[in-house]
This record gives C-alpha cells, structure tokens and sequence, in this order.
C-alpha cells in the first residue's frame, strides 16, 4: 500500500518503471502519454488472449501493430506476450459452462479477474515494474483501509462494473491515468500527441467473438437443444434452437412473425424452463414478467470491508446496483446470506435481470464489489395463477 494518502489519479513522478498494458486502442495509448510526459519510465505490454484457426474475425495482429506503432511515436519499449491457454482455461471455459447452463455470462469481468490483474499482472511484476496501469476508465483512492475502487468522472465510459471482481491487493500497485477524463479530452491528447491510434474506433462486443454473429461462434461448441417456444400461458408459438441461445429480455432471432398473416406486437424472451426445455416469451417491453423488484446473488466478491453492523449477514444495507453495464444506478438493499450469497431488493422494478450476469453494488461513486445474479425459478402459469413466480435459493 502507498505510504502517503492520495485521491491523485497520477502519483508524483518516481524514477520507478511503469508498465502499461497496450491494446493497440487510444485509451491504452493515452494512458502511456501521460505517464511520459509526467516524467516516469515506462514501457509497454501487448497482450494476446485468443488463438483460434479461424481469425477472420480476430484483429489481435493488427491491435498489435497498432500498439507497435504508438510506442514508437512515444519512443518506449514494447513487451508481446500470449496468455491464450490460461484465458481458455480461466475465462472461456466458465464462459461456455455458462451458456450451457442456460445463463449469460460476461467474459469481460472474468478476464479482468483472472488475466488483466491476475495472471498478466504478475508477468508485468516480472518485466520489472514497480507499478502497472491501463486504460480503464475508473479512479482509485488510496485511503488508511485500503485501495478503494470507483467509477471514472466520464459517467459514459465508467468500467469499475467490470473491475468489481479483481482482488483488491493488485489495485495496490496499478494506476488508472484517465480516470479523470473525457472520451472526447482523450481523443484530443491522442491527436495533439500525433499518436496514430486518435481516431480509431473504440472495440466493441466480446473479443474472440469480434464482429460475426453470436449464435454462429457459440453454435460452434454447444449443440442446438430445440424446444418449445411458449407464452405465459403455455401455448406453445413456435420452436427454439436451444436453452443457451437466448437471454432474457431479447427481442430478435425468435423468428415467431405474425398468426394468420395479421402483425402481431413483438414478442421478448421472460423465462427459460430448464426442466422443461422451454423457452417463455411475452409481449410487451415492460411486461410485469419481465420486472422484477428482487434477486439473489452468489459468489459475492466485497472490495469494501464492511462497517460495524452494516452489510454483514442477516442485515442489510442500502446502497445502489446496477445489473448490468450501462444501467443507471438502482437503489436497493443488500442483505449477505452467508457463503458467499446476498438477497438484494430493489426500490422499484427493474427490467430484464439476467442469470449469469453480474450485479456490482455502489454506495456513490465507491464500489462494494458485486457477484453473479442467480438464476429464478420459473413456475408454469395456472388459471387466475401468476404466470411466473420468483424463489430464490440462498
């Protein structure tokens, strides 16, 4: 831990080596510049993570060059190296575990986890640096507890939701030099600077799955299981490729179309019936199955040690949640279980809560932690029944 306590987002300049982890982006590439031109000694570590036959869809050779050239231009050194048998092993691996299962994880948390801050961090230790950083957009503040996580001044580009997982102790040594920023300030550094990478366009989506279609990769490891598509009502619409094909909320790809040729109001996916292979859809954007005011949570991770009589098991605390990445903040309680577990209970209802996905607890700008939203269990609708009731297992 630092020695002085600071809400810096760069220390003063230390004649220590930074390593910085280049994307071949303009955010990883800004990171650099700042840090140069603060006076420190840094160098650069490209990462790769996915070997695949099939890379028509993979840009890591030309990220590559792109991180190549920006170090160039800021004249530091670049490192290449490949953690492709780990990310498979650590990231990919649960990732389709989970699609099998019939959730929707996210990759991203776990690479941060496992590979970014764990795995690569020890590697950049080894490279010689005395601290890391990246191109994330979040701030850390040192305090007399610890590290503390939280969300980036560009509420827009805020990623503390995918940094809630890394252990708390590889956020000793690492810097977020843009946790200050704009976007658009990044981007006019970038160009000020001639850095090749100032226009080039932010990555989106999964990184081995790149740009061709979701079902078509995922179609490539985990077979079709079709089964009926029903409504809330058990009449049954049509028929589905499989289970782990689908995520709740989704509006496209359910090929159901009109009856008799009449336009109906489009249909969203409201449930997955695992036991009975069926795949539950309902009309309406804001239809009452696809709200919900409570859920449970497990394999709950706490960046944040918890005050006296707050948070610990069987009382809650009041803090906010988002449930997935670019939702506003949801005001609710958190009530620890015991084993890792939480229930959570929203204020008002929120849409579309995923299994599989990540629920990341704030209280302001300061991040708790979060775990991973347990799967409801669906109950077939009844005349004059609820179509879908919600018990959770803690």
């Amino acid at each position: 831990m630092a020695s002085a306590l600071s809400d810096s987002p760069l220390p003063a300049s230390r004649p220590d080596t930074i390593i910085v982890g280049m994307s071949g982006g303009v955010d990883s590439a800004v990171a650099a510049l700042l840090l140069k031109d603060t006076g420190h000694d840094v160098q650069g570590l490209f990462m790769s993570n996915w070997e695949d036959d099939d890379d028509a869809y993979c840009t890591a050779a030309s990220d590559f060059q792109d991180a190549r050239r920006v170090c160039e231009r800021l004249a530091i050194p670049l490192h290449r190296v490949s953690f492709a048998a780990e990310y498979r092993q650590a990231v990919f691996q649960r990732f389709l575990e989970g699609y099998g299962a019939g959730r929707t994880p996210n990759p991203d948390v776990l690479c941060n986890r496992e590979i970014k801050f764990g795995v690569c961090l020890d590697y950049m230790h080894r490279l010689g640096a005395a601290r890391v950083a990246t191109g994330h957009y979040a701030r850390l503040r040192r305090t007399a507890r610890g590290t503390q996580l939280l969300k980036a001044a560009d509420g827009a580009k805020d990623q503390s939701y995918f940094l809630h997982a890394v252990d708390p102790a590889a956020f000793e040594n690492t810097i977020f030099p843009l946790g200050e920023m704009r976007k658009e300030e990044v981007r006019r550094r970038a160009h000020a600077a001639g850095l090749p990478v100032h226009d080039k366009p932010d990555s989106t989506g999964i990184c081995f799955i790149g740009e061709r279609p979701f079902g078509d990769f995922l179609g490539r490891y985990i077979k079709d299981r079709p089964g009926p598509i029903e409504d809330a009502e058990g009449v049954v619409l049509g028929e589905h490729r499989g289970l782990s094909f689908y995520t709740i909320g989704q509006r496209s790809g359910l090929h159901l179309g009109g009856r008799a040729g009449a336009a109906q109001a489009p249909w969203f996916v409201a449930a997955k019936d695992a036991a009975r292979n069926a795949l539950i859809v309902v009309q309406g954007h804001d239809h009452p199955l696809l709200m919900a005011d409570s859920f449970g949570v497990e394999g709950f991770h706490r960046l944040v040690e918890a005050e006296a009589s707050s948070g610990t098991a069987g009382e809650p605390r009041e803090c906010t949640v988002k449930t997935r990445y670019r939702q506003a903040d949801l005001p609710c309680s958190v009530q620890l279980t015991g084993a890792g577990c939480a229930q959570v209970r929203l204020r008002r209802p929120a849409r579309a809560i995923t299994p599989g996905q990540y629920a990341v607890f704030y209280d302001g700008d300061v991040c708790l932690g979060g775990g991973t939203i347990m799967e409801p269990h669906f109950s077939r609708a009844r005349p004059g029944k609820p179509a879908m009731i919600y018990n959770f297992d803690f």
